[in-house]
This record gives structure tokens, C-alpha cells and sequence, in this order.
């Protein structure tokens, strides 16, 4: 069982092994060593939403714990994220290491799809380009006028998440977690993962870069889903990443070009002040 075996074995996963052999248990241990350190993420996150812990989670309705603030709550979720990619070491399923001859294709593809994620909904495209921003917003968000809703979020984040509010050692934990722990945690979930167990529960029998489209578009959705309104700009990374994927067969590199827009995005985002990004 391997995370890198070629495209020319069969296209048909075999009948899943018996339910408690060696096996399943196997395959068992090597889903969860793909899956907890993304659950953990969401899961520290829907904690905090749900108990009102930190002041973004107040609703008209509830006020806030104020527990701990969102840049606290986000640490914590980066060291439990962390903490338990090092424990499980879901890459111990890949063979070999990163490529160096994927470098290129991964940054350029990280780079592409932040441009796709923030340069449309910039200052910039709507000075250059007002029709198509408002196109853009509409395809994106719904109406033009949801563009407007979602950049006014931008003075709420910055409190929460700023330099100015939470310090720069915090504001690194942040780029940290968000460029590094959960990009990699992502792609050994849903790439590596969930793209062949969405076919088998054994899915380290099948080949890393055989493209199955049910189980390609399934993924890609749920990807998207979980990026809320930027669900469309979400849909184009996980097609991307997983595209990516699938060509070199390394997750390092889809894991490359996740970091390579998330810390654009970061960058892009304490440069111009366009928090609701975060």
C-alpha cells in the first residue's frame, strides 16, 4: 500500500477487504492519519462558532464569551492542526519526497488561483475594470451588491486579526497557520485522501493519478463548499490543486501550490488592508 503507485493499474477498485481484518484496520489507521488534522482544524472552529468563545462568533441573538479572542481561537486551531500533522505523519503513505522539478508548476498554480481568489474583488480590478468586477461579483457573490457586504467585513477582521490589534508575533502564528498547517492539512485530506476513499474505503490500493470524474467533481464541490461565498473561487482551487495532483502524482506539490496562495493571500492581505479576506 503505497500513496504513489502508477495510473495503468485497474480503474475499478477491487471489493473492499472484510470489515475488522488486518486490512481494513490498516486502511482505518491510514484514513484517520490522513483525516484528523483537517477535522481538528474545522472541528476547534465549529467549537468556537457554536459556544460564541471569541467576539466574531456573536450573533444578534448571542453575545460573546469574548473566552478568547479570534486571533487566540485561530493560534490554538494552528497548534492543534500542527501538533497532529507531526504526530500522524499522513506523508509516511507517500513515497519518496517532494520533486524539485514540480516547484515551478506548483507555484505557478498557487499563484494563479490567488489571482483568481482576490485580484477580481481588489480596488485595483474595479478601478481598471468596473464592468468586469461587477460581473465578477455577481458570478461570485450572488449580486453586485454582495461585493460591497463582503469588503465591509474588512474593519471587523482587521480587529480581530491586524498587526496593529493582535501584535506581529500573532499575526506570524496566523500566516503560519493559514500557509502552512492547514494547506497541508487540506491537501493530505482531500487530495490524498478523500479522492480515492470517496471510491474504496481501501484507497491506498488506488493509483494516485488515475482520474475518476465522479469522485474528482464530488471532491472539488465539498472543497468549494467549505469556502462559503468564495464557494466559486474555491471550486477553481480544488480543481486546480486536484488537477495538479492527479498530473505529477505528489502531494507535496499539490501542497506546494495550496502554500504558495495562501501566503499571496496573506501578503496580499496585511499589504492592502483587505482583511475580509481572513
Amino acid at each position: 500500500m503505497n500513496d504513489e503507485n502508477t495510473g495503468s493499474e485497474a480503474a475499478v477498485p477491487a471489493e473492499p477487504a472484510r470489515k475488522g481484518s488486518p486490512k481494513a484496520r490498516a486502511m482505518n489507521r491510514a484514513a484517520a492519519r490522513h483525516a484528523v488534522p483537517f477535522l481538528l482544524w474545522i472541528g476547534a472552529m465549529l467549537v468556537g462558532r457554536a459556544m460564541h468563545l471569541s467576539p466574531s462568533s456573536a450573533t444578534p441573538e448571542t453575545p460573546s464569551l469574548d473566552v478568547v479572542s479570534d486571533a487566540g481561537l485561530y493560534a490554538i486551531r494552528t497548534a492543534l492542526c500542527f501538533a497532529a500533522l507531526c504526530a500522524l505523519r499522513p506523508w509516511a503513505y507517500c513515497r519518496g519526497s517532494f520533486r524539485a522539478s514540480h516547484l515551478l508548476p506548483a507555484v505557478a498554480v498557487g499563484l494563479g488561483v490567488f489571482a483568481i481568489w482576490a485580484l477580481p474583488l481588489s480596488d485595483w480590478f474595479a478601478s481598471v475594470c468596473p464592468r468586469g468586477a461587477e460581473l465578477y461579483s455577481t458570478w461570485l457573490l450572488g449580486s453586485p451588491g454582495k461585493a460591497a457586504d463582503f469588503a465591509s467585513g474588512a474593519e471587523k477582521a482587521a480587529q480581530w486579526y491586524s498587526p496593529a490589534a493582535t501584535g506581529w508575533p500573532m499575526f506570524a502564528v496566523h500566516l503560519f497557520g493559514s500557509a502552512v498547517a492547514i494547506a497541508a492539512a487540506e491537501e493530505f485530506f482531500w487530495r490524498a485522501y478523500l479522492l480515492r476513499a470517496a471510491r474504496t474505503p481501501d484507497f491506498l490500493d488506488l493509483p494516485v493519478g488515475q482520474f475518476h470524474a465522479v469522485s474528482f467533481l464530488a471532491v472539488t464541490a465539498a472543497f468549494a463548499a467549505e469556502h462559503g461565498e468564495m464557494w466559486a473561487a474555491g471550486f477553481v482551487a480544488g480543481a486546480a490543486y486536484g488537477a495538479l495532483y492527479l498530473k505529477t502524482r505528489d502531494v507535496w506539490a499539490a501542497i506546494a501550490a495550496h502554500v504558495t496562495t495562501n501566503l499571496a493571500l496573506g501578503l496580499y492581505v496585511v499589504a492592502t488592508g483587505h482583511w475580509e479576506f481572513w
